[in-house]
Order: structure tokens, then sequence, then C-alpha cells
């Protein structure tokens, strides 16, 4: 695994129960899932620890591509309430099995990442959130994970406001 890790932090304005929700309630993540223009048709989350979670977003990786549902999964290691969520992160098919990065046309990434999400009170009711996404190579496919991230936390800002 990549030791450098992608990071990218976020102050929303919401409290940091909010925010928690936003992460760990299925009808929740609904709203924000995916980079700008995807939807995210199927969540599924067991939220404990050992847990499993099953997302999916949709949309067009390509202006004049065909829409297609992309589906990821992974298991909750640590949970921290209010804190911290620690989870594996996978590529898989809609029912939950894990599939090579090539089926999504990833050349050279890993068949699982970790998944870490840090949640901190910021002044004034606000939430600093801190993600990081460890596994990504160096290279084009860490570029675009990042700009979908952070189009997903745009999404995420509105969807907790």
């Amino acid at each position: 695994m990549n030791d450098t890790p992608l990071v990218i932090q976020r102050i929303f304005n919401a409290p940091i129960e909010k925010v928690w929700k936003a992460w760990t309630d299925p009808e929740e993540v609904k709203k924000w899932w995916g980079p700008k223009d995807f939807t995210a048709p199927s969540i599924s989350i067991d939220f404990r620890e050992g847990g499993k979670y099953l997302f999916c977003m949709r949309g067009k990786l390509a202006p004049d591509a065909p829409e297609q549902d992309m589906w990821s999964t992974g298991t909750y290691k640590e949970i921290i309430p209010m804190k911290k969520i620690v989870c594996t992160d996978s590529f898989s098919d809609k029912d939950g099995n894990v599939v090579s990065p090539k089926e999504y046309g990833m050349e050279g990434v890993p068949d699982e990442f970790e998944f870490t999400i840090y949640f901190e009170e910021a002044e004034g009711g606000k939430t600093k959130m801190t993600v990081e996404h460890r596994g990504f190579p160096e290279g084009q496919d860490k570029v675009l994970a990042t700009q979908g991230l952070n189009q997903s936390f745009d999404k995420f800002a509105q969807a907790v406001q």
C-alpha cells in the first residue's frame, strides 16, 4: 500500500452530530455520494466494527459515455462515535464481491484501500472533517480520485446545511 495518503480537509457549517449522521445514515449518504452529476441510487450500511457497506454511484465517466453504476464496498475496522471511522474500501459488484479496479479502467490500483475519516468540533458550531484515503499510487487515478472526492464533499456541504 502506498504510504502517502490522499488527504482532504474541510470545515462544514454544521454541528458534528449532523456531519456524523451524513456518513452513517444510508438515506443521508444518498444525498452526496459521488462526484458532480453522479447520483447514489443504492447505499447500504451495517454500521458497526466488522460490519460492511455497499455503495453505488451512477453517472457517466465521459460526456459521450453511457451512464453506468460503479460499486464500492468495505468493512468498518474502527468506529469512535463523533470522532473517527476507519474502513477498508474496494471496488465491487452489485452483490458486494470485490472486483479488480481494472474492471473500472484503473490499471496499477490496488484491490483494497484504507479510508479514515476524522471529525472535530470547530469554532462556531462547525465541524472539521479530515479524510485520509490510503493506497492510491501517485498518478492520474489519484488525481481523479481527489477531484471526485472534492466534488462529493461539495455536495456533502449542501446536504448538511
